[in-house]
């Protein structure tokens, strides 16, 4: 049964004066039996407390999208409104557009789980070197995390007024200003996180598509579902200009700052809490065997299964690594999420229950976002009765 809107306002007043300290991992939030502090903070009070100038939020229940939310401003110096078309960075959170549209591929065929990526990759080869002298990068490494490539460290930047092409991005060539892309480890044998993975994925789907990534995402992702405020666009048109919340530093101040546009899989999307929710409740239909619209109900369920362990302590108390996604437990209490940070302050959260059909994204302008995101999904897995997880992280 549907809620009245009496109870979802009553539902969204309980989340906003209801955050509470929390230790910020996902696996404290959602554990069983968990003992919530009886101090209560209202969310400009937390919002101050951390230097965020701008929180936007969606819920999801029942499968469905309940309600969304803007707080605050889109920039310290402005008087801008944050509202529910305020387009934020979602950082590493892009990540999963890539993953959903090469498993689209993998489906038809196109591409292949386990085949060296070097045989479809036209424009630019990965070096061969004595780590890949036997084992080879594939595409499901790529998207687990386990291909051996840097992260790197630094970012990406380039030349004021320059566009790069994605190429000279992965060999560290000017205009783009970063590390050469690398592989570092035997591909399969460890996982390490890695921007460089998802730029090749990036690389492999224009190849084989012949066409940017942008207009790929939009037309095997936003438009279908509708996400017409996500965009991987860049430089932005002067009218989205003025509906993206800049980013925050550690000390609150606002930097404005242009997105990198050619290197887009492995941080580029703006975008709003509504669409980003859409996306996951299609991925949860899916998984439920109730949708189809972007992947095959197999598909989804493979995504969600864990290919390899993480020790929940070593990364914000996630404790599985699908394709693409992380995962938390299984069964009927798994979760799928995704988050990410950009620098110097863009923060956001994905994560839903597709058995339970809840779920929320978060979206943050400050440095400390992350830590404020946690503190409202304590919050929200209060007031909507989420599934606990079995363990906590130490």
């Amino acid at each position: 049964m549907s809620a009245t809107d009496a109870q979802i306002e009553q539902r969204i007043r309980h989340i906003e004066n209801g955050l509470v300290e929390v230790e910020p991992t996902f696996t404290a939030i959602l554990q069983a039996g968990g003992a919530w502090p009886e101090k209560k903070m209202a969310l400009p009070e937390r919002m101050a407390h951390y230097k965020v100038p701008g929180v936007s939020m969606a819920i999801i229940n029942d499968h469905s999208v309940e309600w969304a939310k803007g707080y605050g401003v889109t920039a310290a110096d402005s008087d801008m409104p944050v509202t529910t078309e305020t387009l934020f960075e979602a950082a590493s959170t892009t990540k999963v557009l890539a993953a959903v549209i090469a498993l689209r591929m993998v489906e038809r065929g196109q591409l292949d789980l386990d085949e060296d990526v070097n045989a479809q990759l036209r424009s630019w080869q990965i070096p061969e070197s004595p780590f890949t002298q036997d084992q080879k990068v594939t595409l499901r490494r790529l998207l687990t995390h386990q291909s051996g490539f840097n992260r790197p460290p630094g970012g990406f930047d380039l030349e004021e007024g320059s566009t790069p092409s994605l190429v000279q991005v992965l060999n560290g060539q000017a205009p783009a200003r970063n590390l050469a892309a690398a592989v570092e480890s035997v591909p399969g044998s460890e996982h390490q996180y890695s921007n460089f993975g998802y730029l090749v994925v990036q690389l492999l789907l224009e190849d084989l598509l012949g066409q940017p990534y942008p207009q790929i995402a939009q037309e095997i992702v936003f438009q279908p579902l509708g996400m017409v405020a996500s965009t991987l666009a860049h430089p932005l048109s002067a009218d989205l200009q003025v509906e993206v919340a800049l980013p925050h530093d550690e000390e609150g101040e606002p930097h404005r700052r242009a997105m990198h546009p050619t290197a887009l899989a492995q941080g580029g999307l703006l975008t709003t809490a509504s669409d980003l929710a859409q996306f996951s409740v299609e991925l949860m239909r899916t998984h439920q065997g109730r949708s189809s619209r972007l992947l095959s109900p197999e598909t989804v369920q493979r995504m969600f299964r864990p290919e390899l362990d993480i020790e929940p302590e070593q990364f914000l108390g996630i404790t599985g690594q699908g394709l693409g996604f992380f995962t938390i437990a299984d069964g009927q209490n798994l979760y799928f999420l995704h988050p990410g940070h950009n620098d110097p302050g863009a923060n956001s959260m994905l994560i839903a229950s597709p058995v339970a059909g809840k779920g929320a994204v978060i979206l943050a302008n400050g440095f400390n976002g992350g830590r404020l995101a946690a503190e409202i999904l304590a919050a929200m897995v209060r007031e909507y009765g989420w599934p606990t997880v079995q363990y906590a992280a130490n």
